[in-house]
């Protein structure tokens, strides 16, 4: 008699971009998370474990290519090759041993004074920005014409940018200032090779020669015309060559896959071995579609591999099939809150929150319904991948808060009924007006006594948040430890 089959453990991770903050005096001193209404997190917290993470080390503010890598559980000081081959990669570039790759953004250049007056041509440039990397794509470099560049949209104004040919070195900085007003920059060597000293002069005249198309383009006329700013630079930054790392199957047992539409994350996946999966009207902007990424992390988290139809599976065929019982490790990725950051917009990336929020209800009431049939026991992941706080409007070295907790623990936390009654309809990302504030948020007192008075399970944390989280029982950690928190968790550890 053969052994009854386990119930698969399945992991929904869900990463909100610059999810961390520090406190708002618009908010009195509370941080947005604080601040929003978001009752799922809060159960989240409250029927698991908590803690607060570093996502490299303390006291690092890190991008957001540095931090997935080490929370996926590879040391960025040992991997880390430049963020232009993710961001390339994502935007459908495929890349060679010896090809170099910049993460790029279209920007406007004061020709006359050689100032980048604006690092952003235009955030939404969805329509425009493929016209422009047709044009660029494939161009060729005077003085190098054995070089062969290939240039594709990625996300908002940015795109992917890759350079194949001899004697190439990753080893350069950019030409991006990395602020507005001020000098467009030359590429340098950053070591005393002969590779990357050539490699500089390269992308010097790689730099100037996408200028002198972009100028000369029949689009920035138009933008011109209509007193809007054109795209007559793009920005090379992130010089990088593709990493070579044991695939995240191999190295932490789980089958992975993702919904990420930011390009660089998704080229960060697939770098990894990580199956991405699309998701209708999942943009990486503020007009993304959260329901339809949930019901993609869903679906794929329930179904065997071979009958999701919009799965990305590298090297399968008849030799290499893929896992025949479907996916361990389901990543959502999720942007705009970072935006929102940047953009130092504090009251959507309040409202932003709320809607997260809602979009992780949704999730677990597909996942519920997945449980329900005796197949698999899910468990729910929350963190993000550094802070961006709205009052500097750029990464920053604050810990984010970690919470860990069983699907079954959550939906007895809120009542089976509250998961069943959730509305699973898509629904956008708020639209804030100008001077739109949180009164409607503002509780009192009595009504705060009311909320979650006490933890369901796990530690004593009831709250998601960045001070609640420093009660957790997983206390401060790195980034690093996260992938072996999640396993022991669901005790794949011996």
């Amino acid at each position: 008699m053969g052994k009854p089959e386990q119930v698969k453990k399945r992991v929904a991770f869900v990463l909100v971009d610059g999810l961390g903050d520090v406190s708002v005096p618009r908010f009195g001193f509370k941080t947005p998370l604080q601040a929003a209404k978001i009752p799922n997190l809060d159960a989240i917290a409250s029927a698991g474990v908590n803690g607060l993470m570093d996502p490299v080390e303390v006291g690092l503010g890190c991008g957001s290519d540095t931090a997935h890598l080490s929370l996926l559980g590879y040391d960025p000081r040992v991997y880390y090759r430049g963020r232009g081959a993710f961001e390339s990669m994502g935007a459908g570039l495929a890349m060679s041993p010896g090809d170099i790759a910049f993460k790029s953004n279209f920007a406007t250049l004061d020709e006359k004074t050689g100032i980048v007056v604006s690092r952003r041509a235009d955030r939404h440039f969805e329509e425009e920005g493929p016209i422009l990397c047709a044009a660029l794509d494939g161009m060729k470099l005077p003085s190098f014409p054995e070089y062969e560049v290939r240039v594709r949209y990625a996300t908002e104004h940015r795109c992917g940018v890759v350079v194949k040919g001899p004697k190439l070195s990753g080893n350069i900085s950019g030409t991006d200032p990395l602020k507005d007003n001020r000098l467009l920059l030359k590429a340098e060597a950053l070591d005393d090779t002969e590779e990357a000293k050539h490699t500089a002069v390269v992308v010097n005249e790689l730099s100037k020669e996408i200028s002198r198309i972009l100028v000369s383009h029949p689009l920035n006329a138009k933008r011109a015309s209509e007193g809007k700013n054109v795209a007559n630079v793009v920005l090379l930054r992130g010089c990088g060559i593709r990493i070579e790392v044991p695939p995240f199957e191999k190295k932490h047992g789980l089958w992975p896959c993702m919904v990420a539409p930011t390009k660089i994350i998704a080229g960060l996946g697939l770098s990894l071995g990580i199956d991405i999966l699309e998701a209708p009207g999942a943009t990486g902007d503020y007009r993304t579609l959260l329901t339809n990424k949930a019901s993609a992390i869903a679906k794929a988290l329930s179904a065997p591999l071979k009958s999701s139809p919009n799965v990305f599976v590298p090297g399968e065929d008849e030799h290499e099939p893929g896992r025949p019982d479907g996916y361990d490790f389901g990543f959502l990725h999720i942007k705009a809150i970072d935006d929102a950051g940047h953009d130092k917009a504090t009251v959507f990336k309040v409202k932003g929150l709320e809607a997260v929020d809602r979009a992780i209800g949704q999730l677990a009431r597909f996942l519920w319904e997945a449980e329900s049939t005796g197949n698999f026991q899910y468990y729910l992941c929350v963190t993000g991948d550094h802070s961006t706080p709205v009052e500097y409007g750029d990464h920053s070295f604050e810990p984010v808060p970690f919470a860990i907790c069983r699907l079954k623990d959550f939906v007895d936390a809120v009542g089976s009924e509250s998961i069943l009654g959730i509305s699973t309809d898509p629904f956008p990302l708020p639209t804030i007006k100008s001077g739109e504030d949180l009164e409607d948020n503002v509780v009192t007192e009595e009504e705060d006594t009311k909320k979650h008075n006490q933890a369901f399970a796990g530690d004593s944390v009831y709250e998601f948040n960045e001070v609640a989280a420093a009660r957790g029982c997983l206390g401060r950690f790195p980034g690093g430890e996260m992938m072996g928190i999640i396993k022991r968790f669901l005790q794949l550890d011996p």
